[in-house]
């Protein structure tokens, strides 16, 4: 064998253990890394925890929050304050109405007899009065000039007096009709919705009966039941945002204010007004659920609130310098 092959044979022998030499560190790496492998993955995983966990705890204890929400609003329940039949009703169920429209009319045709007649009193009696005055200013004159004797005089004096008792009696009276045939048509007290619409035109209205509820539109908020244990975050003025079921927007509010008493059933007095304590004490106590009214300041467009909906409230404490 020559030189020149000598050279080469060595030259890809050398070759041969380079790539080799290659290959095995390679395998080293590939093996390194498949062991650092679970422990990027536990690191990972526990930073995703930790952060999940760091998440949880201010969203329970930074931000208080219930799911146990309501929407409220006042309802203002109208009831005839005299009686007849409902010969009008413009309104139907679920109808907005303004502050002043007609909710119903009553038949008003008895109290406007009754009106007349009280009218018509009060002028006779008017009249008699116009005449006692004229005879007792008669026999005043009469009286000092020494024509007349003393009881006579006293007599027209009574009778003066008893007439102007009368009048007054007959404008108190022509004032009753006056507001009884008023009160037949009874009007909205308040912007808001007709609900649950009972009452039918031809009822017979009496006095005292519910027959038109309105939700006064003016009047919404949210109670929201939180836990006593968190009532320390929250105070008057606290920034609040409510979801409401079934939207996806978000109503904007603050808080007004916190209840200051709950029932008590330990509280409630027996016949004899002796306290009734239950006798079963638990150790696993529940955390009492307070009231907090959530004013609403913004309602986004197309949600529609509905008293008694079901709200999940957060309340957004303000920093302790801004409360200063």
């Amino acid at each position: 064998m020559s030189t020149v092959e000598l050279r080469s044979e060595h030259a890809r022998h050398r070759d041969r253990d380079d790539v080799s030499r290659r290959s095995a560190g390679e395998g080293v790496d590939i093996k390194s890394r498949i062991r650092l492998a679970p422990i990027f993955i536990t690191l990972g995983t526990v930073v995703v925890a930790a952060l999940l966990a760091w998440a949880t705890w201010m969203a329970y204890m930074a931000a208080p929050w219930t799911r146990d929400g309501t929407v409220r609003a006042y309802v203002v329940t109208m009831a005839p304050e005299v009686a007849g039949r409902i010969v009008k009703l413009p309104v139907a169920d679920n109808q907005f109405v303004h502050k002043g429209d007609v909710l119903f009319e009553i038949d008003s045709a008895d109290y406007r007899i009754a009106l007349e007649q009280a009218q018509a009193q009060a002028q006779r009696d008017g009249a008699a009065l116009d005449y006692a005055r004229a005879n007792q200013d008669r026999k005043a004159s009469l009286a000092k000039e020494g024509w007349t004797s003393t009881d006579i005089y006293q007599q027209t004096t009574s009778t003066l007096h008893q007439s102007e008792g009368v009048v007054a009696l007959d404008k108190a009276a022509v004032a009753k009709a006056q507001l009884d045939l008023s009160r037949t048509v009874i009007r909205s007290p308040v912007n808001g919705y007709v609900t649950n619409l009972l009452a039918q035109l031809g009822d017979y209205a009496t006095v005292g009966q519910k027959l038109i509820s309105v939700v006064d539109a003016d009047s919404f908020w949210v109670d929201g039941y939180f836990e006593e244990t968190s009532l320390g975050r929250i105070h008057e003025g606290d920034q609040a945002t409510v979801k409401l079921m079934g939207y996806s927007q978000l109503v904007r509010g603050h808080v007004g204010g916190v209840a200051r008493g709950i029932n008590i059933p330990n509280a409630q007095p027996d016949q004899a007004g002796l306290a009734s304590v239950n006798p079963i004490f638990t150790w696993v106590r529940l955390a009492q659920r307070v009231p907090v009214r959530i004013h609403i300041d913004q309602v986004p467009d197309g949600v529609r609130l509905v008293a008694g909906m079901t709200a999940t409230v957060q309340i957004d404490p303000q920093p302790a310098a801004s409360k200063r």
